[in-house]
């Protein structure tokens, strides 16, 4: 059965490559560290570890080994964590898992005012997409998403945000487009498209397109805006996306006709015992 001590002696294995100073930063021998390690090993009935002379790294085994023991070893820490704090008055940690939107500011409202309430709680932003939010939901390593429509909530309590957030197409400054009111299906006929890679979301662009999809020119997809803006700007595609607050220096953002609006949502699983913390925030924010 491992236990989460050894977790963390492999987690620190993993982190430092070298066996050595691995068992220094643990504050055991090195034989010991190497010992547990081959017990793991012997337990899981595979190799975690290539070693070289000096070195050692993660098997195929040992990647997928690493990846459940930092989930392991954050949701007992906070779980631990949780009981502790239970000893306070209302103490402890609220952790979202956040879409790159605007509307984060009123998020951002909400949690100011119930810090001045409870200024014990504190507050992990964890930034990604959609499915990696939920993911981490399913896991316990999130307590509350913040979510872009249209999402699949069948398993998920929400609350829907006020705030909308209108799409625009992302151009380079230098390009006819840039110089337009507004952009239509028609104007992006022959102009290679950057799409959005969740599908559901996908199938929204779609239907604004409408006959029009079938004929326009798809280059890649992306699920984070920045890093696509990059592709934009080196001319590679233009791309569809309600605005997320950036500024790019060489890129213009466009409204598109006829509009095309996405909603946000608040989502945390059913079913699930919250934390103290947790529960007061979603009976703060569901009473605004």
């Amino acid at each position: 059965m491992m236990e989460l001590r050894v977790l963390r002696y492999f987690l620190m294995a993993a982190r430092e490559e070298n066996m050595t100073k691995a068992a220094q930063l643990l504050h055991v021998t090195q034989p010991t560290l190497s010992r547990q390690i081959m017990q793991l090993e012997e337990e899981l009935g595979c190799k975690l570890f290539r070693r070289s002379n000096h070195n050692i790294y993660l098997t195929e085994e040992g990647m997928l080994l690493k990846k459940r023991a930092q989930d392991i070893i954050t949701l007992a820490d906070r779980t631990q964590k949780e009981f502790e704090d239970r000893q306070d008055e209302m103490a402890g940690e609220i952790v979202f898992g956040c879409a790159e939107a605007k509307c984060m500011q009123e998020l951002a409202g909400v949690i100011a005012a119930f810090q001045k309430d409870y200024p014990l709680v504190k507050y992990e932003i964890y930034t990604a997409n959609a499915d990696d939010i939920k993911e981490r939901l399913d896991r316990g390593l999130i307590d509350i998403g913040l979510l872009s429509e249209p999402v699949d909530i069948s398993k998920y309590n929400f609350h829907r945000l006020k705030k909308k957030e209108k799409w625009r197409a992302l151009v380079p400054n230098d390009s006819e487009l840039a110089r337009k009111e507004v952009i239509t299906p028609a104007d992006l006929l022959d102009i290679p498209i950057m799409l959005v890679k969740r599908d559901l979301v996908k199938n929204e662009v779609e239907n604004w397109f409408g006959e029009y999809f079938s004929q326009i020119r798809v280059v890649g997809t992306y699920n984070l805006l920045n890093n696509a803006a990059v592709m934009v700007e080196n001319h590679i595609g233009v791309l569809l996306s309600y605005p997320v607050g950036a500024i790019y220096e060489n890129l213009t953002f466009v409204p598109l006709s006829p509009p095309l609006e996405t909603g946000f949502v608040l989502v945390w699983r059913k079913n699930q015992v919250l934390s103290s913390p947790v529960q007061n925030f979603l009976d703060r924010i569901r009473g605004t």
